[in-house]
């Protein structure tokens, strides 16, 4: 069976790099990591008090683990506005959080190597639980200044109306 049905001359899987994190309909700039999506339904067990030989297994709460972005730290403020909505310690008392609008749906984009949208998920009812402004300075390393956002979401599905797109063919120029 062909692993890609538009494109059936291809056999490798798509790649990690080319994607990108959408919240507001618009791209964050620079998010450079996201951790996986994870999900995991607890097992209920039981059993049948005449069948002391046999468990039953069946599918109990579903949970969500947390998504954390990360990138590099440059002067776009989008990191830093969502999480001061759960919390800022300048709003003053009772505007210390914004109720109304600290959750946002994000969508993760997967690109292929011609930067063509493979595949997307959506993310419901994000929240920022945790917020690093500036990641660990260490002045014998090279690596770029960090910061990254944690969200908490109430679940995670596959947009099924992104759909495998026809891959564009090379051709070589006429000489």
């Amino acid at each position: 069976m062909a692993q890609f049905t538009v494109n059936p001359d291809r056999f490798d899987p798509y790649k990690q790099f080319k994607f990108g994190v959408k919240w507001d309909s618009r791209y964050v700039a620079g998010v450079a990591k996201v951790s996986g999506l994870r999900r995991t339904t607890e097992v209920v067990t039981h059993r049948e008090g005449g069948d002391p030989s046999n468990v039953r297994k069946s599918p109990g709460q579903t949970t969500y683990e947390p998504i954390v972005l990360e990138r590099g730290r440059t002067h776009d403020t989008e990191f830093e506005k969502w999480a001061n909505k759960v919390w800022n310690l300048g709003g003053g008392q009772g505007g210390e959080v914004s109720l109304a609008d600290f959750r946002k749906d994000i969508i993760i984009d997967l690109f292929n190597e011609a930067g063509q949208n493979v595949m997307s998920f959506k993310v419901y009812r994000c929240w920022p639980s945790e917020y690093i402004a500036l990641g660990e300075l260490d002045a014998n390393d090279t690596c770029v200044a960090l910061e990254s956002l944690t969200l908490q979401h109430e679940g995670w599905e596959r947009d099924y109306d992104v759909a495998e797109p026809k891959e564009p063919v090379f051709t070589e120029p006429k000489k």
